[in-house]
């Protein structure tokens, strides 16, 4: 089972929107988004296609069944073009549905759509700039009035500049002598790199799905099959058990050293339990201090049925 969010939204679920000339279930209006209006909203218009595409689920159901994480309220918010999402989300949304539906190459539906997002924050970002310069926020004749109350306003200012740069300077030339430095140091601001991001994918049940009968008091190997799809290598991690049941599992199983893009085979031997019921056991990834990781993901899961 796929790793999910550890909060869920609420039960009901948000009209999202949908492209010009598509459909929407019965009793909804649908809201019409143009591509062209900026970069968010082709950005939405892109995300409503793909939910078409995958089969048009229910924002409730991406987040809860297919196994999304962010809460259902978030997604519909990132269809409906009016905010730019976070990455998280936009990711989310595009995994459960490119990656995981309709079964797109992760890697590649992750660039694909990383380059998308950005196009959008980058413009988002040029809009809020604009808006704290106050372009096109000045209303008639303003210009001319600022502009006669600006002259005597710039001659103190520069008055009081100058006072304070001498004040300066003095101070300067007082604490020279006891600092022993007769240049002063600057310091280089490092250079901003690309920052690293960690990651997973859910990508099968290789041995019980969920819902399989196994026999009481018998020995079994679940094996759930995840990839890397960050830009860390994966070393010396675990998948931690967070709860008891009747049925016996290691508290703890080793995780074996997985490159970025790389997929990995995490099996966990475990023991049925001696009478009839259900057995369904959660693990997280952790460290090997048992800090969990990947915060955002919800655990993985056994579910059987001891019969």
């Amino acid at each position: 089972m796929p790793e999910l969010p550890g909060t869920s939204g609420s039960q009901g679920d948000e009209p999202g929107p949908l492209p010009t000339g598509m459909g929407s279930r019965p009793g909804r209006k649908p809201v019409r988004l143009d591509p062209a209006a900026s970069p968010v909203a082709a950005l939405a218009y892109r995300l409503s296609e793909l939910k078409a595409e995958a089969g048009d689920p229910s924002y409730a159901e991406m987040s809860t069944r297919l196994g999304a994480a962010a809460s259902k309220s978030s997604l519909a918010a990132a269809a409906r073009g009016q905010v730019l999402p976070t990455w998280e989300t936009t990711w989310e949304f595009v995994r459960v549905l490119a990656v995981e539906r309709l079964k797109q190459e992760a890697a590649e539906a992750r660039r694909e759509w990383r380059a998308h997002w950005e196009q959008a924050a980058s413009a988002a970002r040029s809009e809020t700039t604009e808006d704290r310069t106050g372009h096109d926020q000045t209303y008639p004749g303003q210009a001319e009035h600022l502009e006669r109350r600006g002259r005597p306003l710039l001659v103190r200012r520069l008055v009081m500049i100058a006072a304070v740069a001498t004040a300066g300077a003095a101070l300067f030339i007082w604490l020279a002598p006891l600092s022993g430095k007769n240049k002063p140091t600057t310091s280089a601001t490092p250079a901003q790199t690309a920052s690293s991001y960690d990651d997973s994918a859910f990508e099968q049940d290789v041995t019980h799905p969920d819902g399989t009968v196994v026999k009481t008091g018998t020995e079994f190997t679940k094996i759930w099959r995840i990839r890397n799809t960050g830009t860390i290598p994966w070393r010396g991690r675990f998948l931690t058990r967070l709860n008891d049941t009747p049925c016996r599992a290691p508290k703890r199983v080793e995780i074996r050293v997985v490159q970025p893009g790389e997929p990995v085979d995490i099996a966990v031997r475990v023991r049925a339990s001696d009478s009839p019921g259900r057995c369904k056991i959660y693990w997280k990834m952790t460290d090997e201090t048992g800090t969990q990781l990947l915060s955002a993901k919800k655990p993985i899961f056994l579910d059987v049925v001891v019969g």
